[in-house]
């Protein structure tokens, strides 16, 4: 049970379909990708990618990404680091809650503190799931503000985007992830494949 809980009289609901059937059916685990790196790096469009082989090839697979999940769930949320907090402690159980209903869940999220992405994992290892990957997408801070598909580097250099990782805010990198896909020297289609594999090895059924 979560230490910050505040709700009072609440009494969890126990599935009558486990996770093990959930599995069964889908033909392979559930579990969470969580891709972590820059903007820039190319978290967004590898996910998507990814999202998109898997299920061509019959994945049950969904992406978390940061800016879809503002436009909704975390639209009241802005980016002060209690905020960032925030943002990723709430994807976490989202993600947590898709991996046990045996989704493989890819989230898309900069994440930039270790401290959150621990809260992440232990949210999805809660029930004892160790299904949890962290994926460092790495591009250094130059590859990604050439790249500058949104123009945010642009922004932040001028002063108009307070609190930007890497500029203005901490980007701390992972120290032991699971997975590293290097996008700063490698093609689209040679990293998603590198992580298409890597699903096929670590979600396939015991």
């Amino acid at each position: 049970m979560p230490a910050n809980l505040k709700s009072t009289n609440v009494t969890r609901v126990e599935h009558h379909i486990n996770r093990s059937e959930r599995e069964r059916r889908n033909g392979h685990c559930g579990g969470v990708l969580w891709f972590t790196g820059l903007s820039g790096a190319g978290k967004s469009t590898l996910a998507i990618e990814t999202e998109d082989r898997l299920f061509q090839e019959g994945y049950q697979v969904y992406v978390l990404d940061g800016d879809n999940l503002r436009h909704g769930l975390n639209s009241d949320l802005g980016f002060s680091p209690e905020d960032r907090a925030e943002n990723i402690r709430r994807v976490g159980e989202v993600a947590a809650l898709l991996a046990r209903a045996g989704f493989i869940t890819i989230s898309a999220f900069i994440s930039p503190y270790q401290s959150d992405r621990k809260k992440a994992r232990s949210a999805a290892e809660r029930e004892g799931d160790t299904r949890f990957h962290e994926v460092f997408i790495k591009a250094d801070l130059e590859t990604c503000e050439n790249r500058d598909p949104k123009g945010l580097y642009y922004k932040a250099r001028q002063g108009e985007i307070p609190d930007f990782t890497g500029i203005s805010a901490p980007y701390e990198v992972p120290v032991s992830p699971e997975l590293i896909i290097d996008s700063a020297s490698n093609g689209v289609d040679v990293c998603v494949k590198e992580l298409v594999d890597y699903v096929k090895c670590h979600f396939a059924l015991p």
